[in-house]
């Protein structure tokens, strides 16, 4: 008798800044999500979808757990509450330098109701071997009945070993998905989130967390993409800092986003950016529903 099929839902949860993304990006092969040293850079629940042909795991990154400040962190938290009810498998993913503690009580607030592997993340910041093995082991004594990997997505280094990991807890199922799919989210928004990384590499301090970028107009033409942005910010100051004097900003803004723009559609981009002010849009219902952050 053949295997049957496998397919499902294998969402990754952890602390902001753990490398959910970067995680994600090195199971798939390819620069689906954006990332950051900052933290909170991911604010929507992406899904990266890998298939063969004995299998198709859903992967789906996740916003870090911390304590809503506004309204847009509340719906930041229910995409994880989402994330936690479709889940056939969870990845438990957590800096290897930073306190077990910290993780027992993400861990412990999750309530977790399907199988768990457990990533120890960053592991190429520790000296040697013999240390990532010291530090797997205090994990292997407090999450005995989880399976523990200690990987670098950085350079991933052990990110092969999570797919045969996953596999042995995935139910068998047809594909979810066409087997060209790559994600369920329309070129549009990683337009979006390609600028928004970029504001968080050229901007400091608070200003990246105070913005949103909106699409307005996305046209395919025979020789090139038009494409015009909107970027959100919170306070005229802000609007300011974001232009830049003599609008050397906003200019710099716009070459590094076309290029980043242009790597990802493989196509030759024109690329039109306006700065608009919209006091308070991180706690304004209406404008929140406007940009994506559906409740």
């Amino acid at each position: 008798m053949p295997n049957e099929h496998k397919a499902g839902f294998v969402n990754i949860f952890g602390a902001p800044n753990a490398g959910k993304s970067t995680l994600l990006n090195a199971i798939l092969g390819e620069q689906l999500v954006i990332t950051s040293e900052k933290v909170q850079t991911t604010r929507h629940r992406i899904l990266g979808i890998l298939t063969e042909p004995e299998y198709q795991i859903i992967l789906s990154d996740t916003p870090g757990i911390i304590e809503p400040k506004y309204k847009l962190h509340e719906r930041m938290m229910l995409q994880v509450k989402s994330a936690l009810e479709d889940a056939d498998i969870a990845l438990l993913i957590h800096d290897i330098t930073q306190p077990i503690d910290e993780f027992e009580k993400i861990v412990n607030g999750l309530k977790l109701k399907v199988p768990a592997i457990i990533i120890l993340n960053k592991a190429d910041l520790l000296k040697n071997n013999k240390e990532v093995e010291e530090y797997t082991q205090r994990y292997k004594e407090r999450f005995p009945n989880n399976e523990i990997l200690a990987v670098s997505a950085k350079d991933k280094r052990h990110v092969e070993k999570i797919i045969p990991a996953t596999l042995k807890h995935l139910p068998e199922a047809p594909p979810y998905y066409p087997e060209d799919s790559i994600s369920d989210r329309p070129v549009r928004f990683f337009v979006s989130e390609l600028i928004r990384q970029q504001i968080y590499e050229l901007y400091h301090e608070e200003l990246p967390y105070h913005t949103a970028v909106i699409i307005q107009s996305f046209e395919e033409k025979p020789t090139l993409n038009v494409i015009k942005a909107e970027i959100i910010v919170s306070r005229e100051t802000q609007k300011i800092i974001m232009i830049g004097k003599g609008g050397s900003m906003i200019k710099q803004l716009g070459i590094n986003s076309r290029k980043a723009i242009e790597e990802f559609l493989q196509a030759k981009v024109h690329l039109e950016l306006f700065v608009k002010v919209r006091p308070k849009w991180r706690d304004n219902d209406n404008y929140l529903k406007e940009y994506g952050y559906n409740s």
